[in-house]
């Protein structure tokens, strides 16, 4: 009797074994299976001009684990599914620059009526001039061209280079903030909507998609103008990233399939040949309460009848922080220019 109960452990055990070994093939045939979907319902485009690469094709394994900070464009156009004929401009410009640690970030926004020198285009026949910084995404054609001269027109500003860049239209947005059940932002200063007529009174509430969208986009009637803007359209990525976490969506793998294929076209991206599974997992360690907003030093001015922003002495000294990774200390010493979300 003793005999065959010691027989029987070790039968048990290595059952229990091939047990768990099936359980985890399949948990990881399933996870591929999973990443095979994101990938093939997100649009993959090359975004970023070879002057504003700052990793070589193939070495995307080596800049998401190197250590170093990364920067990343993003970019919110005004294109909206069934208005075609309103054409598609870079409405939103933000630089994400990520500490090395990938704790932090600063999110860096540049004003669209920046007035810049744009590189030459020959995809497009545009041989260069010096204008709004938004109307690079027009001298490029629009779509992936317009993209590429905006990267290459902020790298040659900056003096930096990006790692990857993102494209979202208004009807992405929407989405993304639909899916969350709505988002929580506090309104500083009461407005109307230019666009719907909707009155933002002062406070904390939850908006929908389309109320988010239209709040972060007004500019008229606000006590800063443009940077009222840029600052409200900081405040919505971290409410979108801040509830996405605390709904759970982050740590549930159908909450994040059903949350991507809803973007749909609305979404392109520029990871330089990473996985988006690899980029996600690269950022886990980043948190809501890390991330903090940046206005570029500048001052709105006239040329001729045409209302620009133009770059004030105190910029120099961000580009040379965003260049060195030191925005944390420009920060800092420049409260003026820089806030908390």
């Amino acid at each position: 009797m003793r005999a065959s109960r010691s027989m029987l452990w070790p039968k048990i055990f290595l059952g229990l074994g091939l047990a768990l070994v099936l359980v985890a093939t399949a948990a990881f045939a399933g996870m591929n299976w999973l990443v095979n979907r994101y990938e093939a319902s997100v649009t993959r485009d090359v975004l970023l001009a070879p002057s504003a690469r700052g990793t070589a094709p193939g070495e995307h394994a080596s800049w998401l684990t190197s250590g170093r900070p990364l920067n990343f464009l993003l970019i919110g156009s005004d294109w909206r599914e069934g208005q075609p004929h309103e054409g598609q401009r870079a409405d939103t410009i933000i630089i994400v620059q990520l500490n090395g640690e990938r704790t932090a970030a600063h999110l860096v926004s540049i004003p669209r009526d920046l007035v810049a020198e744009i590189p030459e285009f020959p995809a497009t026949e545009f041989y260069g001039s010096t204008e709004k910084i938004n109307a690079a995404f027009h001298h490029g054609g629009g779509g992936t061209g317009g993209v590429q001269l905006l990267s290459a027109t902020l790298a040659q500003l900056l003096g930096i280079r990006f790692d990857g860049a993102a494209v979202i239209d208004f009807s992405g947005m929407e989405n993304i903030v639909n899916l969350l059940g709505g988002v929580r932002m506090c309104v500083d200063t009461e407005v109307t909507s230019i666009h719907t007529g909707e009155l933002f009174p002062l406070g904390c509430q939850i908006f929908t998609g389309a109320q988010a969208l239209d709040y972060s986009r007004q500019r008229y009637g606000l006590e800063s103008g443009d940077y009222d803007r840029q600052r409200h359209n900081q405040q919505l990525l971290k409410a979108i990233f801040s509830t996405a976490l605390s709904n759970g969506v982050a740590q549930n793998p159908l909450k994040i399939d059903h949350f991507i294929r809803a973007l749909g076209a609305s979404l392109t991206l520029d990871t330089g040949g990473a996985s988006l599974a690899d980029v996600l997992l690269a950022l886990r360690g980043l948190r809501p309460e890390r991330m903090s907003g940046v206005t570029v030093p500048s001052y709105p001015d006239w040329i001729g009848a045409e209302s620009v922003i133009l770059l004030s002495e105190e910029a120099p000294a961000l580009f040379e922080a965003m260049q060195t990774a030191r925005l944390s200390d420009w920060a800092a010493l420049n409260p003026q220019w820089a806030h908390s979300l």
